[in-house]
């Protein structure tokens, strides 16, 4: 089997980007002849190869479409609604397979792209086999983390067993069974999904490398690295293995497992299929658009997120309409379009049995109570009702920690109460104590580092961080734990254009965002050479911004594509140290001249 790849099948460029008309566009490549229908509506851009899914024929503008969504092959009259990706005519027949349509920031040209091959799962097929009771089962930890037992081999996923996620702004709602840790080291084989840290949990790796270091763990073959800080965190692990995406992992015999790329963030996310003598375990965790929306149908078990509030937007914005009634009617109907999609893709997908997961924080530390009050988040009840209204034959799995699903008991009779075992009623559910003082004094540590002596840091930070040529100016302002301005903490302006860094804005119109970021977790992501999502998906900043846009290319760079290695403070430091002492043998060269020299002060310059 060869490495399942992402490419492009059209590109238009910014002035053909502009020519689109709203609703439905036909465009040809020119290379190939071949066609592709680009539906532009108010939010987005949908698009899919001209190309009718029963035969094959090719399609028209519907005239009798009204609304400007509907096309209509040419060979049957099968009928498409572009907007959406659905056979409307017949209903309820297909969904069509849809390219990633791609706008760049950068250039304003639009990519259309495919994955290749686009349902590798079929490859090697094999068929069902019959299961026996205990030979299937499915252990819910906690949020993400699940153990599946298929026959003799025990597979964990995304395990977050203790500590804080991003920093410090999420920590786990359930208590994991007191055994976690012990079965987390007694696996074969670990799945992390993707590198962020309610996912790839360095406490917990931390814990567990000193039972197992030589775990084997698996990973997708990302653009950046699942593990790209290992090695800065100390952590010892010695078995990672990194797959390509599409290619069947063969366990033993009966077991193998495949990992996918997201659609929309390829760079990053991942999702699995397991299948066990031809019974398939489809998780799909975080992506937002797993294997580009194309995945196999009639799966035995489907794993999903569900919960939304995986974002500082809009809880950690003020100014302008953030308003408090602005931010609960946003994320009241942020919430509510999560539930139905989810709904909507878990109807289209028709698995056997359906389970949300990967939604079970919560912003416990005191200092974020705003937050927790704030970013209400669906739950896995609702959710498996709504899809219980809308597919009955569907059986649907609320787990508790501790709670097992045996599959062939499931499979063999889905009204049989014995395939749920729940954990003894006396079992603890929810945490209640996250020992905040360790994790917190870690980060506190990072407050009095060397480096923040001498103002000169920040320059040499944003250096290090590669960003330029946008017209953007940043204000950030360092701040307690409320987001008060820090008494001795900086308070400076970056403007990305040119990568200068003024006392005043300048005078030319640019964009302009002021975000105040929590001293310790600023500092340790500075020092350490972290990504900004501690901070933003972490709820420890504040955002203004004028104009009111998202700025997808400063965002994607502090958030995915900063340096894989940290900054090197030490020759910081030492070039700090030469310059001080030359500037002193001047100093005493020219004593009588009432020369100053701010760099002897250290925090002078500040």
């Amino acid at each position: 089997m060869t490495s399942q790849v992402s490419k492009t099948v059209l590109r238009l460029e910014a002035e053909e980007v502009q020519t689109l008309k709203d609703g439905i566009n036909f465009k040809k490549q020119p290379e190939d002849g071949k066609c592709y229908i680009i539906y532009k509506g108010k939010d987005k851009m949908r698009a899919c190869r001209n190309q009718c899914k029963h035969q094959g024929g090719l399609f028209i503008k519907d005239i009798e479409d009204m609304d400007g969504r509907t096309v209509r092959c040419t060979k049957h009259y099968w009928k498409l609604n572009v907007a959406t990706m659905e056979y409307v005519n017949p209903p309820d027949s297909f969904m069509q397979d849809e390219l990633e349509a791609v706008l760049s920031d950068t250039d304003g040209s639009l990519e259309l792209l495919e994955l290749n091959p686009p349902d590798p799962w079929t490859a090697e097929p094999r068929e069902a086999q019959e299961l026996h009771a205990g030979e299937i089962t499915l252990t819910y930890i906690t949020h993400a983390c699940m153990e599946l037992k298929a026959g003799n081999k025990r597979m964990m996923f995304d395990p977050w067993l203790t500590g804080p996620a991003f920093a410090r702004g999420w920590w786990l709602l359930h208590e994991p069974p007191s055994d976690a840790m012990d079965r987390l080291s007694q696996a074969d084989l670990i799945y992390i999904s993707h590198m962020h840290s309610d996912h790839l949990s360095y406490p917990t790796l931390q814990q567990l490398s000193t039972k197992r270091p030589d775990i084997p763990i698996y990973v997708g073959d990302t653009s950046r690295p699942v593990f790209w800080y290992l090695e800065k965190s100390g952590v010892n692990l010695t078995n990672i293995n990194v797959v390509p995406f599409g290619v069947w992992q063969n366990v033993d015999e009966h077991l193998r497992f495949m990992i996918l790329m997201d659609g929309v963030h390829p760079e990053m996310d991942t999702c699995l299929i397991v299948e066990y003598k031809g019974h398939m375990i489809l998780n799909t965790v975080d992506c937002t658009r797993p294997n580009n929306g194309r995945l196999p149908h009639g799966v035995d078990v489907m794993l999903s997120d569900f919960a939304g509030g995986a974002s500082g937007f809009p809880m950690t914005f003020h100014g302008g309409k953030y308003t408090e009634s602005w931010k609960a009617g946003f994320i009241k109907n942020e919430r509510k379009k999560l539930l139905n999609y989810k709904t909507q893709l878990v109807k289209s997908l028709q698995p056997k049995i359906y389970c949300p997961f990967a939604g079970y924080f919560t912003e416990a530390h005191p200092s974020d109570r705003y937050i927790k009050e704030t970013n209400i988040k669906n739950s896995a009840a609702d959710l498996n009702e709504s899809i219980r209204k809308s597919c009955p034959n569907i059986l649907t799995w609320t787990p508790s920690p501790g709670s097992v699903l045996d599959l062939a008991l499931a499979l063999n009779d889905p009204t049989n109460r014995s395939a749920i075992t729940e954990p003894p009623n006396d079992t603890k559910i929810y945490k209640d104590s996250w020992d905040f003082d360790l994790y917190l004094d870690e980060l506190n540590a990072s407050i009095s580092a060397e480096i923040f002596k001498y103002k000169s840091w920040i320059q040499y930070y944003y250096k290090w961080a590669g960003f330029k040529g946008y017209n953007l100016v940043i204000r950030v302002i360092e701040t307690d734990d409320d987001f008060e301005p820090l008494k001795g903490g900086y308070d400076y302006l970056v403007d990305f254009l040119d990568l200068s860094f003024p006392d005043v804005r300048p005078e030319r119109d640019h964009a302009f965002e002021e975000i105040k970021n929590r001293v310790n977790v600023m500092r340790h992501v500075v020092l350490n050479g972290r990504l900004w999502d501690d901070l933003y998906i972490g709820f420890s900043n504040r955002m203004s911004r004028d104009p009111d846009v998202y700025h997808h290319r400063f965002w994607n760079h502090f958030q995915t594509e900063l340096p894989l290695s940290a900054p090197d403070w030490d020759g910081f430091l030492q070039t700090v140290c030469e310059i001080r002492n030359s500037c002193a043998r001047n100093v005493s060269l020219h004593q009588g001249y009432g020369f100053t020299v701010p760099w002897l002060s250290g925090r002078a310059l500040h």
